[in-house]
């Protein structure tokens, strides 16, 4: 039986299904819109999160502890054929004896080895020599001081002795040296309470308790308060100042704390991560001279000193810039320039120099120029505010070279790194990681302060032990004479002295501006 042929779709119904398909495509399109938009979202989070994940201390500001899953590679150290240990003709070290010993045992045969005569010392004919180094055993010693009352035999007043300062009020005491050693165990070998306690038990047989142990800080902490502040006043006035913070735990909240210190001073102090709570040191508001830091924002709001910019941190960022672009060759070129200035910088130190000659820094200049104009030309600016990582540091490179350069400009004063203030913050952390958390503001504030003596009287030479028991004997330290005499005559000198400061100007040969700025004076930076 033949096929009914289909009935033809009228006009109507053909636009109709055009109609439909019409929508149905338009859907589609925004639906394809869509998911092209969260594709797109996905992949700068998925790109966000890898860059994230690839950071370490290699290539950000993350300390080496946090390299769990990304480890910085390290270069292959270059084979110089050598055999490990001491070399050949190199010079060798060890225990020599002594001329003059501090006690001296002599040892005689008691018998004569052949016929078994009784021997002497006025049979020695000679003798070997052994020299032993030891210690004593520590042990506590009581000693009771007994202040008189004297009656005079002419007029008949009674006369009382005063007490040594050195002895407590109250009628038994632990003495300095033990008070010394506590302190000197809890601040700077980072010892806890209970095991400070146990430790000084078991040593020295003095059963003294964690909760003398705890007060002792708050005592080295008033002791020492005199020297806190003389070291305040000498960081507000000197040549190069570096600062840097970081966070510390008090109970079971965080807390930040700063940190300002040179080569030979260091102060440590709470605050918020804020300029407020750098002002607390009483240093930053005062300071006049070149403040060296790691960038962070709340370091711009100090408009009468100079800054120098962190080159390490800086190095590392390039680093990261090189990982997630590794097709463009500027961060290594920026780089390269940064480590070949900061060389010339030290030959430059080395050699008594007070710059860089120009034609030893021109290409490096120009290459650090070079490679900010290229990357910027590579990575422009994003609509709104929020720009790329990449961008953000080409940005701070091009529009703060001056700051970023400064080592160049005095190779004899301004460091290129922040490692000064970074080394004096190790403490605190050491700290956490032994002993745990401080357990109230006051006693981390207490603790702060000494670790801020103790390193500057380790700086000037002196061991922790030996500035702590100065303390406790009255014998407090202070910074020597000549670097407070130094400072305030530099500071006096400043008040007058303006020249052109150096900034760094690409194509020029004396990299002169008009900008003036107060110059330290030759003597070094304290």
């Amino acid at each position: 039986m033949p096929k009914t042929p289909d009935r033809r779709p009228s006009y109507d119904e053909l636009a109709a299904l055009v109609v439909r398909q019409m929508a149905t495509i338009e859907a589609q399109r925004e639906t394809i819109a869509q998911l092209e938009a969260t594709v797109e979202r996905l992949t700068a989070r998925v790109a966000e999160l890898e860059r994230r994940q690839g950071r370490n201390s290699g290539n950000s500001s993350l300390p080496p502890s946090s390299d769990t899953f990304v480890r910085p590679d390290k270069k292959p150290t270059a084979k110089s054929g050598r055999k490990r240990g001491r070399q050949p003709g190199a010079p060798g070290s060890g225990l020599a004896m002594v001329d003059t010993p501090d006690e001296v045992e002599d040892h005689v045969p008691a018998a004569c080895g052949g016929c078994g005569k009784e021997l002497s010392a006025t049979d020695s004919v000679g003798y070997s020599r052994r020299q032993v180094r030891d210690i004593p055993l520590a042990t506590v010693t009581v000693t009771e001081h007994r202040a008189h009352r004297c009656r005079c035999g002419g007029c008949g007043r009674l006369t009382s002795a005063d007490m040594p300062e050195t002895v407590a009020g109250a009628p038994s005491s632990y003495g300095p040296n033990l008070r010394a050693l506590a302190a000197y165990l809890l601040v700077f070998q980072h010892v806890p309470v209970e095991r400070c306690a146990q430790l000084i038990a078991d040593v020295t047989g003095a059963r003294v308790s964690p909760g003398w142990v705890s007060s002792i800080l708050a005592e080295a902490a008033t002791l020492v308060a005199d020297g806190i502040k003389v070291i305040r006043a000498l960081l507000t006035l000197a040549h190069v100042l570096h600062v840097d913070e970081t966070t510390t735990r008090i109970g079971a909240g965080r807390r930040w704390l700063h940190v300002a210190c040179t080569n030979t001073l260091t102060l440590l102090g709470l605050g918020e991560r804020s300029r407020q709570g750098a002002n607390s040191l009483g240093i930053l508001p005062e300071f006049r001279g070149v403040l060296v830091h790691d960038s962070l924002s709340l370091y711009n709001g100090y408009p009468h000193a100079r800054h120098q910019l962190c080159g390490a941190h800086l190095v590392r960022e390039l680093t990261a810039a090189a990982e997630d672009h590794p097709g463009q060759r500027w961060p290594v070129q920026i780089r390269w320039a940064l480590a070949e200035l900061n060389k010339q910088a030290v030959k430059a130190r080395e050699s008594g120099l007070t710059e860089i000659p120009p034609e030893r820094s021109r290409i490096y200049l120009e290459s650090f120029h070079h490679g900010i104009a290229v990357g910027l030309s590579l990575h422009p600016r994003a609509p709104g505010r929020k720009q790329a990582p990449a961008r953000n540091l080409l940005e701070r490179l091009r529009d703060r070279a001056a700051d970023v350069l400064r080592f160049a400009d005095f190779p004899g004063w301004v460091p290129f790194t922040n490692n000064t203030g970074e080394r004096a913050l190790r403490p605190v952390k050491t700290q956490v990681k032994i002993s745990g958390c401080h357990q109230s503001e006051d006693g981390a504030a207490h603790w702060l302060t000494v670790r801020s003596y103790l390193d500057s009287a380790r700086k000037h030479g002196l061991s922790a032990f030996e500035a702590i028991h100065r303390a406790f004997t009255g014998n407090l330290w202070m910074p020597p004479r000549r670097t407070q005499r130094l400072i305030s005559a530099y500071h006096a000198a400043s008040q007058n002295l303006l020249i052109a400061y150096p900034r760094v100007v690409l194509g020029t040969v004396d990299r002169r501006s008009s900008d003036k700025s107060v110059f330290p004076l030759p003597g070094g930076p304290f």
